[in-house]
């Protein structure tokens, strides 16, 4: 309910549970403005898990927790620990340190968890191993990378993913919010909004999707639901790119890679967007390096035309993503009537994806109408930045406002005065290393 202004202090962790990593971070949050120190430890997360058990995941997590505290405390005392926990699912919050999961995403598809809070099982987690942890604030990826950026950047006003999948944040006034209406809350209080736009057109009404859209919706785990993210997110591009190469080979009017075997190509989520970046990056005008990724990777020789069409269609679908995900930036700005503003964006399709950058700032030229000069990606009305690590210090600078918030009894939701003493007991103890 605040942007950062700086001044923040103290030890924090933060928990990133994402599609394909789980991290685990202890961020200090410095007497220097702005300044933070951060270390941390990635996790691989295994596939089985997330069809698994709700019990093998959270007692997973809390096991990666347990490692990096013995790892980097181990002759600590330590009393307890502030956690802000990047959660990266749609969930519905009541409170700030609870959420109940609407639905998985990313390839999760775990029974039992979905309409429940995910909190309790994860604290009965963390208490069966008796781990020195409080979670205080369950936090999406979007608004920890929004609140991460404002941190250094005054000017950040809304807070991207694109990667495994695709999502932002803003802050609205809480006037604006009629699901808050009951809470009387001053209309002026600023609130984060997690969008969840990779929901947007679920009821495809709007996008025009291609037979390839559509293949990879109705076989994925859940058919019906992120429609949006299924069109641009690093999750889905390689696949989109593999079923129209499929297609093409058993083409009569084509059929591409004649007399091969593409057994390795018919492979379902055997490439990833980390393939068509390497299509799209290689500097060599005979695409030699194209030809060596298929030959290495999918024992498929190509031709000079196959190789040209192989690089223009990974240009086509890189375009499309970009394109796309430009249109929820400018959504966000044109419903609220920002003219400039710095978008903070995070994840490995705009980190690492070639051109991504430069393709989404001409996408908002067109949209907003931008003069002839703009669009080229730096110095433009609305830039999109990349992000400070939101999951990370975005997710303990929450845990920190929140405790910051609740000690100074602005929170207008706590009326109970044994919890707000709870609360505030629970302040004091945010740099437990003092």
């Amino acid at each position: 309910m605040a942007f950062p202004d700086g001044n923040e202090t103290g030890t924090f962790l933060a928990l990133d549970m994402g599609g394909t990593n789980l991290r685990v971070c202890e961020v200090t949050l410095t007497e220097e403005k702005g300044e933070f120190d951060i270390i941390q430890s990635k996790y691989r997360m295994p596939e089985e898990l997330k069809t698994g058990t709700a019990d093998e995941l959270w007692g997973y997590v809390a096991d990666c927790l347990q490692q990096f505290i013995e790892y980097h405390h181990d002759e600590d005392k330590i009393e307890q620990l502030p956690l802000g926990f990047t959660f990266s699912y749609p969930a519905t919050q009541h409170y700030i340190d609870h959420g109940i999961l609407q639905r998985w995403t990313k390839g999760f598809d775990i029974e039992g968890v979905e309409g429940k809070d995910v909190v309790p099982p994860f604290e009965a987690a963390l208490a069966e191993r008796g781990l020195p942890i409080k979670l205080t604030a369950l936090v999406n990826d979007t608004t920890g990378t929004m609140i991460a950026s404002a941190y250094t950047d005054p000017l950040m006003k809304i807070g991207c993913i694109f990667g495994t999948g695709c999502n932002a944040a803003y802050m609205e006034d809480c006037g604006s919010i009629p699901k808050l209406g009951d809470m009387k809350l001053d209309p002026s209080l600023p609130m984060a909004i997690n969008c969840e736009y990779g929901a947007f057109d679920n009821e495809h009404k709007v996008l025009p999707r291609t037979p390839y859209d559509v293949v990879i919706d109705k076989e994925s785990p859940r058919p019906g639901q992120q429609a949006f993210e299924k069109m641009i997110a690093g999750l889905y591009l390689g696949e989109i790119f593999r079923l129209v190469l499929v297609d093409l080979h058993q083409s009569h009017e084509c059929e591409i890679f004649a007399g091969q075997d593409i057994s390795k190509l018919k492979k379902a989520y055997s490439l990833d967007a980390g393939f068509l970046s390497a299509i799209e990056e290689d500097p060599f005008e005979n695409l030699s390096e194209v030809a060596d990724l298929f030959q290495n990777k999918l024992s498929i020789v190509c031709t000079k035309p196959e190789l040209e069409l192989i690089r223009r269609l990974a240009e086509l679908i890189g375009t499309r993503a970009a394109r796309l995900s430009a249109c929820g930036v400018a959504a966000i700005c044109k419903h609220k009537g920002w003219e400039t503003c710095h978008v903070g964006a995070d994840g490995s399709v705009f980190n690492k994806y070639p051109h991504f950058k430069v393709r989404g700032a001409q996408a908002l030229k067109e949209i907003l109408d931008w003069p002839e000069h703009f669009g080229k990606g730096k110095g433009d009305p609305i830039e999109i930045l990349p992000a400070e690590d939101g999951s990370g210090v975005g997710a303990a600078l929450i845990a920190a406002l929140t405790l910051k918030r609740v000690e100074v009894g602005q929170n207008a939701g706590i009326k109970d005065p044994e919890a707000m003493a709870q609360a505030a007991k629970l302040a004091k103890k945010a740099n437990p290393f003092n």
